[in-house]
């Protein structure tokens, strides 16, 4: 019963802008640290980025800093990932994913969504 569903993700040129939105139920979405993966073909899965449970604090990766910003709407148990200036070699599937907690660590997550494919190509 403890869901996340990623949703936004779809084709985009180089340079555009896609919002992810990860929906969370079935938990007490306020205790848990929210991240954001992807995953492209062939390649192993990469932290993109992480928010506290108050969305306090975040943590990104050095390669989508100052493109990619994360937040939270716990009213809503619902986390975004405002994507700019995006590159083709962003292409990935991208998953959330949740875990009990308070600010970002090394956390082996419990709770995964099923992924949203964005694709950036001219």
């Amino acid at each position: 019963q403890l869901q996340l569903v990623e949703s936004g993700g779809g084709l985009v040129q180089p340079g555009g802008s896609l919002r992810l939105s990860c929906a969370a139920s079935g938990f007490s979405f306020d205790y848990y640290v929210i991240a954001w993966f992807r995953q492209a073909p062939g390649k192993e899965r990469e932290g993109v980025s992480c928010i506290s449970s108050t969305g306090g604090r975040t943590n990104y990766a050095d390669s989508v800093k100052g493109r990619f910003t994360i937040s939270r709407d716990n009213a809503k148990n619902t986390v975004y990932l405002q994507m700019n200036s995006l590159k083709p070699e962003d292409t990935a599937i991208y998953y959330c994913a949740a875990e009990y907690g308070t600010i970002c660590r090394p956390y082996e997550y419990d709770y995964w969504g099923q992924g949203t494919q964005v694709t950036v190509s001219s």
